[in-house]
């Protein structure tokens, strides 16, 4: 994989000048072995009176812009240049402990995956359990990964991708019972189903690369993306995106990970002002491969 930047343009309009609440800004690639940061630079506009940096919770760089002036309009521009160095494929072996299913995690492990492993979203008739339990073998045990990778195509089979202008992420049972959503809905959906399993996942924000050529058949186009992380013992944090059946990171770029999808909204913030004061948001991402000849644009799918 070529060197990579990423260009991520969000623009406010108001009908007329308001003045702007705190915004928490989650654009900043999440490095790591496969994916290290050359560069990385985030302007505003208007420039805030104060601009700092955390990290969250989950170890998440977080900016966090407050200002002191009134504005008709709001901008975030934030570009990177990644190296993206995506493991091979990844495969079970059947020296690995979560080779079958079930496994355990180990007791030091487990008080730290908890959170992971514990249902968030309530499932009254059993209906998540079950449509989890159609992935094991009718006799135990049953090849973990033939679980993780029957999900993973199963979602991008059976459901349908639909852009959804609501905010927010529709609840896993209205995704199960629709049959459809973005891929925000599609991500919450399948931690939640493995959570019934007792199977640590959590959610994962960033972007998917789709090449020009459209060969991979990708969905979506316009917006930042979102798939899925599990957590199996020697293994370590393994991605899944249901979306486009995808295991492992290729054509992936984390920004962050959290428990639940409203911990990692990629930019969140209020104005001062009445709700018909609000004209519009426009969004414009883009992927560009640098260092070869030619290098040529790249979209990002759309939650």
């Amino acid at each position: 994989m070529p060197l990579l930047t990423i260009h991520h343009k969000t623009v406010y309009r108001y009908t007329r000048p308001v003045a702007f609440g705190e915004h928490r800004i989650m654009l900043r690639p999440l490095p790591g072995h496969d994916l290290q940061i050359c560069t990385s630079q985030l302007e505003i506009e208007p420039k805030p009176m104060q601009l700092r940096w955390i990290h969250d919770v989950f170890g998440n760089s977080v900016a966090i812009a407050t200002f002191d002036e009134r504005a008709e309009e709001l901008s975030f521009t934030a570009t990177a240049t990644v190296e993206h160095n995506p493991a091979e494929e990844f495969a079970l072996t059947p020296d690995n402990p979560a080779y079958f299913y079930p496994f355990r995690y180990d007791d030091e492990e487990y008080s730290d995956l908890l959170q992971y492993v514990t249902p968030q979203y309530g499932d009254p008739n059993g209906e998540l359990s079950a449509w989890a339990r159609q992935f094991l073998d009718a006799e135990a045990p049953t090849p973990t990964f033939n679980i993780l990778s029957g999900m993973t195509h199963g979602i991008r089979k059976a459901f349908t991708y639909r852009k959804r202008h609501e905010q927010g992420t529709q609840h896993p049972l209205d995704t199960l019972q629709t049959g459809s959503g973005t891929c925000r809905d599609f991500a919450l959906f399948m931690i939640e189903a493995l959570r019934r399993l007792g199977i640590a996942a959590r959610f994962v924000s960033g972007y998917i690369v789709i090449p020009g050529d459209g060969a991979h058949g990708y969905v979506g186009g316009g917006s930042t993306h979102a798939w899925v992380q599990v957590y199996l013992p020697s293994a370590g944090w393994i991605e899944f995106d249901p979306t486009n059946d995808i295991v492992g990171t290729r054509d992936l770029i984390r920004v962050a990970v959290a428990r639940d999808p409203r911990q990692a909204i990629p930019l969140h913030g209020t104005y001062l002002g009445s709700p018909d004061a609000f004209a519009g948001m426009e969004i414009d991402i883009s992927v560009v491969a640098i260092g070869e000849e030619n290098a040529e644009a790249l979209q990002v799918a759309e939650v």
